[in-house]
């Protein structure tokens, strides 16, 4: 029998998060009746460690009440991560389960910056027609700037092409 405590819940539930261990999630989460949001030794939740692109760990954290739009210190959530790293289909599962995708982190910027950043046009395509588009970094960037910084002009051109489609 596993006892779980404080700073052991959250210690436990990231780690089983960690590995997409999602039996265990479950067990800790059903069972012991973990938090979905208890912060491990480093200040974090399970959704924030958890195996990038494991999307059944997200379904099973979420569907337990886990807060889709929560922040580090550095203001960056779940959805800045699954964007960094390109995966579109955790991604969704957060903003089906009302994950904001308009949430600036510390340096303002929201998903859809970091995703034009990473290169990641699937990601892209799925976040601008939910994303501010208008929305300014702290250097005062909007999506198109960032793109055009990031010298990626395939980007750019899907972001106008995306603009253009929203405003007729």
């Amino acid at each position: 029998m596993m006892v779980l405590d404080g700073l052991g819940c959250g210690k436990s539930l990231g780690a089983a998060a960690a590995r997409g261990n999602v039996e265990a999630l479950r067990r800790m989460l059903q069972d012991h009746r973990v938090d979905p949001d208890a912060l491990n030794e480093f200040g974090k939740t399970a959704l924030q460690v958890m195996m990038m692109g494991c999307t059944s760990v997200a379904c099973v954290l979420l569907d337990h009440g886990a807060d889709p739009s929560i922040q580090d210190r550095c203001g960056v959530t779940p959805a800045h991560d699954e964007a960094r790293t390109g995966f579109l289909d955790t991604l969704r599962v957060l903003v089906d389960h009302g994950a904001s995708v308009n949430v600036p982190d510390h340096s303002g910027a929201l998903p859809l910056h970091i995703a034009i950043r990473e290169g990641h046009g699937d990601v892209v395509e799925y976040l601008a027609p939910l994303s501010d588009l208008g929305h300014r970094d702290s250097r005062g960037a909007d999506a198109l700037d960032v793109a055009r910084d990031a010298r990626a002009p395939e980007m750019l051109e899907l972001l106008e092409r995306l603009i253009a489609t929203s405003s007729s």
